[in-house]
């Protein structure tokens, strides 16, 4: 379809789209590492462009999505339901299973309530700009992910953003506030792209300290750390002193869609209120039923997190030997930094082409200069795959001169 252009000197909306080439540039480089199709997939290796990789770059952290009976139990429930829910929660989308799993997820996580959202996204988003309001302060963590950034632009909340896992910056922010105001501190529990822990024990107690509440975001932490999957403030036993904790089932629980924990007043309220909650369609009955037999399999099966708990182990200690910046990552989430982003697009270009699929992550998503290569792990990797993906960064580390044969960083 040819563009549309205004005859206009300026002024036109879609100007910044028409002026926008940094993609092809890249493009025409053969270095473009985004929207690649996968064209088939076990959870562990995929297809793309006709070649068999080594999937090292996905959130399937219990390797569920290509379980049979998870396939089963999605399956099983369209010929009762359909394919789905045609309206929000609110209406006419609310089904026995979405109120099946709240009831189980907010037993598991050891709260009183559970509300579900269509995405992970939509929660946090959704969430924060409803608990929080015009006689509220909202202290967040520099770091923390996109959809708490705009759920905090979306309320009518003051925020204050604290340096990343700085408990002293948070404190000093938290003395210049009006202690009058109602205050709640936001914080990914696991960080997304450092594979970090956020400081939850202190957290908790600068939060009693100043009567403040938290939130955590555990997107990549339900499922994947603390007793049983229970999420980071499982990690510290301290689950009980954190007032909301939301989670995405887009991740360990194989599926699409968010839920938000806590306290049954305060979920009710949420419920009730959340524009993402009341104006979204409610998850479709196979996403529902895809989580329920996730959540009984990760619960019957310890051995998912055991061996989660190894790999990550494994791969961090040999690539950091390897002489790689991976950051001090606590978690299934491996991040090696490379540096300016032209350096990381080609890396990531040949680990591809070594048979290794992994993310590349660059500003403005990382600090400039800072531009890396996000990995994460599966329960589900061989030895054999994890073999594949260690070889490969070695080869092409000393390929592009960012280790050196001895183990070391070449720069440093």
């Amino acid at each position: 379809m040819a563009e549309i252009k205004l005859d206009v000197q300026n002024g036109d909306v879609f100007n910044k789209a028409y002026d926008f080439t940094t993609a092809d540039d890249i493009k025409r480089l053969g270095l473009y590492p985004y929207f690649k199709p996968l064209q088939a997939t076990d959870g562990t290796t995929v297809v793309i462009e006709g070649k068999d990789v080594v999937m090292a770059g996905s959130n399937n952290y219990l390797g569920l999505t290509n379980d049979p009976r998870v396939i089963e139990a999605a399956q099983s429930v369209i010929e009762t339901y359909g394919t789905g829910c045609t309206g929000s929660r609110y209406l006419n989308g609310t089904l026995d299973l979405h109120l099946e799993l709240e009831e189980k997820l907010a037993a598991y996580l050891g709260k009183e309530a559970c509300v579900l959202f269509s995405t992970g996204y939509q929660t946090n988003e959704g969430a924060i700009q409803t608990i929080a309001g015009r006689n509220d302060v909202i202290f967040s963590d520099k770091d923390n992910h996109a959809c708490i950034v705009v759920g905090q632009q979306l309320s009518h909340a003051k925020t204050v953003r604290y340096q990343h896992n700085d408990m002293d910056h948070l404190r000093r922010l938290l003395d210049r506030e009006d202690p009058s105001l109602g205050k709640i501190i936001v914080s990914d529990g696991v960080f997304s792209m450092s594979g970090r822990l956020a400081s939850i024990p202190e957290l908790v107690a600068i939060a009693k300290e100043y009567g403040a509440r938290l939130y955590l975001d555990d997107a990549h932490a339900v499922g994947v750390v603390g007793e049983g999957g229970r999420g980071s403030a499982s990690v510290f036993g301290l689950t009980d002193q954190v007032d909301l904790i939301s989670g995405t089932f887009s991740k360990s629980f194989a599926s699409l869609g968010g839920f938000l924990v806590g306290d049954a007043p305060v979920i009710d309220f949420i419920r009730h209120n959340a524009p993402s909650h009341i104006f979204s369609a409610s998850m479709p009955p196979a996403n529902v039923a895809t989580v329920l037999k996730s959540l009984e399999i990760l619960q019957e099966e310890p051995w998912r997190f055991e061996r989660l708990e190894d790999i990550s182990n494994t791969m961090r200690t040999e690539l950091q030997a390897m002489g790689f910046n991976v950051m001090n990552s606590q978690t299934p989430i491996i991040p090696i930094v490379i540096g300016e982003m032209m350096e990381c697009f080609v890396f990531w270009r040949d680990l591809f082409e070594q048979g290794v699929y992994t993310n590349a992550v660059v500003p403005p998503a990382v600090p400039k200069g800072q531009s890396l290569i996000r990995t994460s792990y599966m329960a589900t990797h061989t030895d054999e795959h994890l073999n594949r993906v260690l070889e490969a960064f070695r080869k092409v580390g000393i390929q592009n001169g960012i280790i050196d044969r001895n183990g070391h960083a070449a720069n440093g």
